[in-house]
């Protein structure tokens, strides 16, 4: 009988669920996209309902339930922290510890509870370290056989940050850093700090650091009272926090609020209030030191390691920018990212780690190939799902027999200058979307980031935008030499592609260098002349990869825009009625659900005759 393992993260945010039967990832899902509640952290039972049916398993046919963390540890560094840093923290130890009295203490009851809901929950449950598992999600689905493996978030239990090593079927933890010394909570500091939401906002203030002056004396200035007052960093990487800057620990805010604004002469951004110079400078500041971070501790994990390959798991490793860097550097021969980095990916790690680890079982891997799937493991939906909303809404459309000619059809509406609503097959694992649940334009518009942005997505205007490029013409658009399948690294734009730059080009005011068209693709050059790269390989997926290669055949290019089927403040889109109900409320001009093509003129088209058979009547 094949093992059947549940892996489960909660509580914290971003809860998920993922399914292994024996070594093969079944399923995986974010509790989030069936909620529509964007990080959701309850526990994820439409995500377990879904992995299970799925993977055709009921609960009582599960081998065993792995918890994505340890309760009692965990609890353990919360008394502590109090008392090491009393009287302070009363108002937060007063809200935080009788939920954990009451509920957490008792974690295998509380899940115990929820999976009855479902069946049968007298499985048994284990509990491997936070850090663990994020470990195991980055090294067992990676394609190597033995990697350095870097684990980088805000605090698991105790640790931070982790350097272990990878080899077949064992991980072995060599050196940890421990709260309440954080690069993950030092960097949501200061997204605190630039008026974003810690959790959520992290990759906002990596967008806004390129707005930031790098031929400024300022930036020198600003990192060196970062690493005066706030941040000790040694040689190898590890960090030493100024606790007296910050009040994560045991307050309500991430920092000091009136030591901050001394240190750096302006006071926190209120959320939504303009983004001025002062803030994209500071963004641009903690970004480097982030980085320096990170290439310090990838030169220790090398050190003590010896191996050639580099595995990275955690919040901070969705940085695609340092990612970017870090692969530059050639430290390792080869990185390899988990594409559901954050807490999510908890839940795979987790199942991973009773596989390997409690189970003893061993692993294959094939060849330069990692076990991800391309991340594509959520639901998918039929045709019969799609002619359901088609009735509900009496929604015109075509449908197309033929995908090649959809495709065709799809890619010269790209060309015409249309956004598309593009959604395929299964539902991506993690934060970004690969092609399946996306929202799609030409990368030659240089008007397309701000309709993106204003018409679509309804966000702020310095977001930029991805590009997805044919794995093979990849480096004629990009200077990067490996593929970037899980949209992780960010490369620069290949310089034949940019346009010549004035003279102080970093001197201009920030609406002249936004609007300088800094490429012949410049809906995804950012204003320092990189993209977040997604390659887009055939055989991972074919329908995905059949558009862009029409759009090359049309228009000389292998490469289109991509950013996650969604508007601001809602997860990606899971459903066809998800999708039908964003195309119908943003400014999309076409929506394609598997084969069938809807287009936003004859919907209106018809909404104006409904209403006006609807209210016409004879005396």
């Amino acid at each position: 009988m094949p093992s059947k393992i549940l892996g489960i993260s909660a509580y914290y945010h971003d809860s998920a669920a993922a399914l292994l039967v024996d070594s093969k990832i079944i399923a995986a899902a974010q509790e989030e996209r069936f909620t529509r509640k964007k990080h959701d952290p309850a526990f994820p039972i439409n995500a377990v309902k879904y992995v299970l049916e799925e993977g055709g398993v009921e609960l009582k046919d599960l081998d065993v339930i792995a918890f994505y963390d340890k309760p009692y540890i965990k609890f353990e560094r919360l008394l502590e922290t109090y008392h090491a840093f009393a009287p302070k923290g009363l108002v937060s130890f007063l809200s935080a510890i009788p939920v954990w009295i009451k509920e957490k203490l008792f974690m295998k009851k509380m899940l115990r509870d929820e999976l009855k809901k479902i069946g049968d929950a007298n499985v048994k449950i284990i509990f491997p370290e936070h850090h663990l598992s994020h470990a195991a999600s980055a090294f067992f689905p990676s394609p190597f056989k033995e990697a350095a493996i870097l684990t980088l978030d805000g605090v698991g239990e105790w640790a931070t940050t982790t350097i272990s090593i990878g080899k077949d079927n064992n991980i072995k933890m060599l050196k940890e850093l421990n709260f309440p010394h954080s690069l993950g909570l030092l960097y949501s500091a200061f997204t605190y700090y630039c008026g974003f939401k810690v959790n959520s906002g992290e990759y906002k203030l990596m967008g806004l650091a390129p707005y930031g002056n790098p031929d400024s004396k300022i930036i020198e200035e600003l990192k060196e009272k970062i690493f005066n007052n706030l941040v000790d960093v040694r040689e190898d990487g590890s960090i030493l926090l100024n606790m007296k800057y910050f009040s994560y620990a045991t307050g309500l805010k991430m920092c000091n609020l009136k030591k901050w604004e001394k240190l750096f002469g302006f006071p926190k951004r209120n959320p939504e209030s303009e983004l001025t110079e002062p803030y994209m400078n500071l963004a641009l500041a903690i970004q480097q030191v982030t980085e320096d971070i990170i290439l310090k501790l990838a030169q220790t994990a090398k050190e003590i390691t010896g191996s050639n390959n580099l595995v990275l798991a955690g919040g901070v490793a969705l940085n695609c920018v340092a990612n970017g860097k870090l692969l530059q550097t050639k430290i390792f021969d080869d990185i390899w990212i988990q594409p559901a980095a954050g807490d999510a990916g908890g839940a795979l790690g987790a199942a991973y780690t009773a596989w390997h680890i409690w189970k003893g079982q061993e692993r294959t891997i094939e060849e330069n190939q990692d076990s991800m799937q391309g991340a594509y493991l959520g639901p998918e939906f039929s045709d019969l799902d799609i002619e359901k909303i088609i009735r509900k809404y009496q929604a015109p459309n075509k449908y197309y027999k033929n995908f090649n000619e959809l495709s065709n059809t799809v890619a010269k509406l790209i060309n015409d200058g249309n956004v598309i609503g593009w959604f395929q097959g299964r539902m991506e694992f993690g934060p970004r979307a690969l092609g399946n649940r996306s929202i799609i334009g030409d990368v030659r518009h240089p008007e397309m980031q701000k309709k993106l942005n204003l018409k679509i997505k309804y966000r702020e205007s310095f977001r930029p935008f991805a590009p997805s490029v044919l794995e093979e013409d990849i480096q004629e658009y990009f200077e990067l030499e490996k593929p970037s399948p899980y949209m992780l690294l960010v490369a620069p734009v290949h310089s034949k592609r940019r346009n010549i730059v004035p003279e102080e080009y970093n001197n201009l005011p920030l609406r002249e260098r936004l609007y300088f068209l800094r490429s012949d693709i410049p809906a995804i050059t950012h204003i320092d002349f990189s993209a977040r790269v997604q390659s887009v390989n055939k055989n991972v997926n074919e329908r995905y990869w059949q558009l862009i290669n029409h759009f090359k055949k049309i228009t000389g290019y292998g490469i289109i825009v991509n950013t996650s089927f969604n508007v601001r403040g809602e997860p990606i889109v899971c459903t066809p009625l998800d999708a039908y109900l964003c195309f119908m409320r943003t400014e999309m001009d076409y929506l394609v659900i598997n084969n069938h093509l809807f287009n936003k003129t004859e919907q209106q088209k018809f909404e104006e005759e409904k209403d006006w058979r609807d209210t016409y009547t004879l005396d």
